[in-house]
């Protein structure tokens, strides 16, 4: 097995770190949702509008993005994302209007958007391949943690110093990860991206379109649009609105499913990341299982017409969480299908998916609490509406997931890879079980 430097342990560190704050920035608005919208005075729909625009920049920097740490390296964008999102907290912990705040997410959002890409590229370039689907997925889970300095600390700040407090200690952790980056961070074990020769701009819209045209990267972007979204509309918005508002709960019991939902998420991510990389030739399968367990649970959530028994949004919640690790998936397909000089590329057009997906979702519920009356009350009959918009980014996302990988399929199979339907392999292991010849 090929030895991991400590080096390398040391970068990822303080990546994962600045990964882990940049989650932190962005899921900071799902605790102060209602006190947003006490402070702003805005109704849902434009509560919906920060987590929206926010989304909406980040989904629409990751092309850009992409290509600009296969250019530029990851250290530069590390660093700068962690300045824009210190910029982005300190104006909303300042602001006293709907736009101040808004632009301030809009911050906030262009500094997420270069972290995790850049913090991917680093594990590549560090990392030996067979351990990369691993380090991935803990790399995700790691970051993932930042949900819990959103739903602990930052919601002890928030209702105790006050709204400025709270949002300035957010502030000042991207300040800290800002110097540690600068100063750790190397984007190759030779030396940073910007001490070598950059690609031009015409190699970079050839990787571009190559990254495009390839089937394995369109499924890891209908991977990463179908898995992450009802998860990312629960944390960032609507989450604790629906289980305060609608199901009843207090606050506490909210932050506590909250918390479990992070703590399944960082459990079942080395899972995944292990059995991705022992079959490889069945990651459509896992990420299918995944969609399809989430959409069983939805829907026992949403037929009730009492609020659910809290076993049941237990079971809600572990689901959502699976989906944040299994969108981890799609980055592995770019990583798998294109050669190291597009994997920043492949992994941008990748990331849109599922933030793209969630944005959608996010604005919907809102629209729809609003056009069904219940964006002040927040009512359960209001969300049973508002989150059956889910359905049909499924039913796209399914569909774009069984095509695409049609498509890869046939071409692997003409390079003279073929990939045995699923129902030979299930049939061949009963039959291996049972003694009889296969």
């Amino acid at each position: 097995m090929e030895r991991i430097s400590g080096r390398a342990w040391i970068i990822w560190a303080v990546a994962v770190g600045a990964y882990t704050v940049a989650v932190l920035q962005r899921t900071s608005l799902s605790v102060a949702g209602l006190d947003a919208a006490a402070r702003l005075e805005v109704s849902a729909g434009v509560l919906g509008t920060f987590a929206v625009v926010q989304l909406l920049v980040y989904a629409g920097m990751q092309v850009p993005v992409g290509v600009m740490v296969d250019r530029v390296g990851p250290r530069v964008l590390v660093v700068t994302g962690a300045v824009l999102m210190a910029l982005g907290q300190v104006s909303l912990a300042l602001a006293q209007s709907f736009p101040a705040a808004l632009a301030a997410r809009i911050l906030v959002g262009a500094g997420d958007a270069m972290t995790f890409i850049a913090v991917l590229r680093l594990v590549t370039a560090w990392f030996p391949p067979r351990r990369v689907p691993l380090m991935t997925q803990v790399t995700g889970l790691v970051g993932q943690s930042g949900q819990l300095l959103s739903i602990i600390p930052l919601a002890a700040l928030l209702h105790g110093p006050g709204w400025t407090p709270a949002f300035l200690s957010a502030a000042s952790l991207s300040v800290l990860f800002a110097v540690l980056a600068f100063a750790v961070v190397r984007d190759t074990p030779t030396g940073n991206r910007t001490d070598e020769a950059s690609p031009s701009w015409s190699q970079v819209r050839h990787d571009l379109v190559s990254a495009w045209r390839h089937p394995g990267t369109r499924l890891g972007l209908w991977t990463h649009f179908t898995t992450p979204f009802a998860s990312v509309a629960f944390l960032l918005l609507w989450g604790y609105p629906f289980l305060v508002s609608a199901q009843g709960m207090s606050r506490g019991e909210a932050s506590v499913l909250f918390s479990v939902m992070t703590v399944v998420g960082l459990v079942a991510a080395p899972f995944l990341g292990e059995a991705v990389a022992r079959h490889p030739l069945r990651r459509s399968w896992i990420v299918l299982t995944i969609v399809g367990s989430t959409i069983v649970v939805w829907t026992a959530v949403l037929v009730l017409p009492d609020p659910a028994p809290r076993w049941l949004l237990l079971l809600l919640v572990v689901v959502l969480a699976v989906g944040g690790p299994a969108s981890m998936i799609g980055f592995d397909f770019a990583r798998t299908f294109n050669p190291p000089n597009r994997i920043g590329t492949a992994t941008g057009i990748v990331n849109v998916g599922g933030f793209f997906s969630g944005l959608v979702l996010i604005l919907a519920v809102g629209v729809l609490l609003d056009l069904t009356g219940s964006g002040e009350s927040y009512s359960l009959e209001g969300f049973r509406i508002a989150f059956s918009a889910q359905y049909v980014i499924w039913a796209i996302g399914i569909a774009g997931i069984l095509r695409t990988r049609r498509i890869l399929r046939a071409r692997l199979a003409a390079d003279g890879v073929v990939v045995p339907p699923m129902r030979d392999v299930v049939r061949r292991r009963r039959a291996a079980r049972r003694g009889t010849p296969r």
